[in-house]
């Protein structure tokens, strides 16, 4: 366990009552908001493990450094790196990323994620499975892959398909940022508190009592510090839910792209969303719809297997290396996505992302 204040990942245990600790991680790369790396993933992935058999430790709290963001997603720039070279860097990241989301999903403890700030891609990953989830005044969470040629992973495929209504399709497909009484509306996030009562929720956690079920032990401070909250915004999602069906549900999905793109009404986060779609790679709206479709009856582990194939398969492909040029690195924000049109993506390319690039067992086959 690491307490250096310059390290990658910052694990703390805080003596609490009854003899009992309390785990603190927290991710340290600010200037980047906490986006995830392998070193980050490995280092949390085991600290996680030796906390979940340690029978002092009862419960985990994971946030990122800084005010920006708890995490802005995966370290992109590695990744685009990696898909460059057409090196096997991108392939062990996602595996060891995945794994990380997986266990979080099925931690035996609570764990608490403070998704204060922004909250993206990898990032949600890791907070969407968590047993307690927070969001507070200053949450902005999205999952904006179709910019860079991707698609919603970390889990996306499980709890997109979780959201109500057609809202889980719509995001995915433009990309849209949401708040936190949307993360709690989308079933993404548990509580509201401000970001201001982090040190009190730390105070409330070391003087409990731990002698009953710990899980219920960490909701009951929860509780109480939300109904302290102020400043909780409304809800786009909620407000816009039948409208969000309405242009959601066509008689195909191409139809279901052109009524988002083509809405005329005057709500500024619907204009938004409908220019990132129409900006957005084509290969990767096609691959959305098919995602989501191909994971309605996976169970949990078999959606992280499902999507590290689609990852990695994207890494070999132009689109991810060309999106991100576009982004990030050249800023020129005009990428020349391939194919170019979403009429020139065929079935047959968007089947080639489910076929395993590797020959022999499964990377998650033991998850």
């Amino acid at each position: 366990m690491t307490t250096d204040d310059q390290a990658p990942v910052i694990f703390e245990e805080l003596n609490s009552a009854g003899g009992k600790k309390i785990a603190t991680a927290t991710l340290n790369a600010p200037k980047s908001i906490n986006s995830l790396n392998m070193t980050m993933a490995e280092m949390l992935y085991h600290q996680l493990l030796d906390w979940q058999e340690d029978d002092s430790i009862a419960c985990v709290l994971l946030r990122g450094s800084g005010d920006k963001g708890f995490c802005a997603g995966g370290d992109v720039l590695q990744l685009h790196d990696s898909a460059v070279k057409k090196d096997n860097r991108a392939q062990l990241f996602f595996t060891q990323e995945y794994r990380l989301d997986y266990l979080i999903h099925t931690y035996a403890k609570p764990i608490v994620v403070w998704g204060h700030g922004i909250v993206m891609g990898g990032g949600l990953g890791l907070m969407a499975g968590a047993s307690h989830r927070v969001v507070t005044e200053k949450t902005r969470l999205a999952m904006p892959e179709v910019t860079i040629g991707l698609y919603p992973d970390v889990g996306g495929s499980w709890f997109l398909n979780r959201m109500p209504g057609k809202v889980g399709l719509f995001l995915a497909l433009t990309g849209a940022s949401i708040n936190a009484a949307d993360t709690q509306f989308v079933g993404l996030a548990d509580y509201f508190l401000n970001h201001s009562q982090w040190d009190e929720l730390l105070s409330k956690l070391q003087a409990a009592n731990w002698q009953g079920n710990s899980a219920s032990v960490v909701s009951a401070q929860l509780i109480a510090l939300a109904s302290q909250a102020a400043d909780k915004p409304e809800s786009p999602v909620h407000q816009h839910f039948e409208i969000i069906g309405e242009l959601c549900t066509a008689a195909s999905n191409d139809a279901v792209v052109a009524n988002i793109v083509n809405y005329s009404g005057d709500d500024e986060w619907l204009k938004r969303a409908a220019g990132t779609l129409a900006n957005g790679c084509p290969t990767t709206i096609k691959l959305v719809f098919e995602q989501l479709q191909a994971s309605k009856h996976l169970s949990l582990k078999e959606v992280f297997q499902m999507e590290l194939v689609l990852s990695c398969n994207c890494m070999k492909l132009d689109n991810f290396a060309e999106g991100v040029r576009a982004l990030l690195i050249d800023k020129d924000k005009s990428p020349k996505f391939t194919p170019a049109k979403l009429a020139e993506v065929t079935d047959t390319f968007i089947a080639q992302h489910f076929v395993a690039p590797w020959s022999g067992e499964h990377p998650l086959a033991d998850l």
